[in-house]
């Protein structure tokens, strides 16, 4: 039986994200999984393997209701069996990155980690300055986590990042958290959050016609997503692209996962 990711980090008195409800275990156990058949899958076809996260926070958060401490995205990713090759952790909290340069260089020391201060969106030639360039003779694979509190991911961010490279996604879609949340708000004529989420600005003609079916602005947000990743070359899953999570108390639908690969193999590995 495989044994299970240990999510629990020892309190160090540095710096944490504000707690986390129980449901972040489960977001956390997926990232972990995906992760370790992706880095096992992969170790021996590609000459590197780079992680980046968009959004890395100071390396891990209180367990709301508990004395825990759970790892965060960029601990959980320097965790696994296999390491990658290379690390690329953006976050625009200058004291976050701090922090958990600190928890790298005591726990994870021979790791290969770049550090980018500032918002993801802004700092795509950095962040691309960092990985590796892909030729023949140094073939480069990389793995993308996006986890934002809303949505303040730029289409076109994750459009610069994969182009003329192989770049799978794993984006936590705040959904449910955030446009529900902002129906209002988002469908103003004057609002260009979810212009710049999707990248297109003509959302809103689609949308006029699916609200007429009584379909929710989070669903509808959700399938446009989809359908714009597509048009980049990704794949669709014949089990489906996105994991929707549900609160733990209300059974209320929080967020999606989505998952996108160029490739049919990554997602046998999703599947997995």
């Amino acid at each position: 039986m495989k044994k299970r990711i240990e999510l629990s980090w020892e309190d160090d008195d540095l710096t944490m994200l504000e707690a986390v409800g129980v449901w972040t275990q489960e977001k956390y156990r997926l990232l972990y999984d995906t992760l370790e058949i992706l880095s096992t899958g992969m170790k021996d076809l590609w000459n590197q393997r780079v992680y980046l996260d968009l959004f890395s926070g100071p390396g891990c958060a209180p367990l709301k209701g508990t004395d825990r401490v759970l790892k965060g995205s960029p601990l959980l990713a320097l965790s696994g069996p296999h390491q990658f090759d290379k690390y690329i952790f953006c976050d625009e909290n200058e004291e976050y990155i701090d922090v958990l340069r600190h928890r790298i260089d005591a726990h994870f020391s021979s790791s290969k980690v770049a550090y980018v201060i500032g918002d993801a969106n802004e700092k795509v030639d950095e962040i691309l300055g960092h990985v590796p360039r892909y030729s023949k003779a140094n073939t480069v694979l990389s793995f993308c986590f996006v986890d934002p509190y809303d949505l303040c991911i730029h289409f076109n961010t994750l459009k610069a990042l994969a182009s003329d490279r192989l770049v799978d996604y794993l984006i936590l879609l705040a959904l449910f958290m955030d446009v529900n949340r902002n129906v209002k708000t988002y469908t103003d004529p004057s609002s260009v959050k979810v212009d710049k989420f999707l990248g297109d600005s003509s959302w809103r003609e689609r949308w006029i016609d699916f609200k007429n079916k009584k379909d929710s602005l989070p669903l509808f947000v959700a399938r446009e997503f989809e359908k714009r990743m597509l048009s980049l070359s990704y794949k669709k899953s014949d089990k489906g692209n996105m994991l929707e999570f549900r609160s733990d108390e209300k059974n209320l639908p929080l967020y999606h996962l989505a998952y996108f690969s160029k490739h049919p193999r990554g997602y046998d590995f999703w599947e997995k």
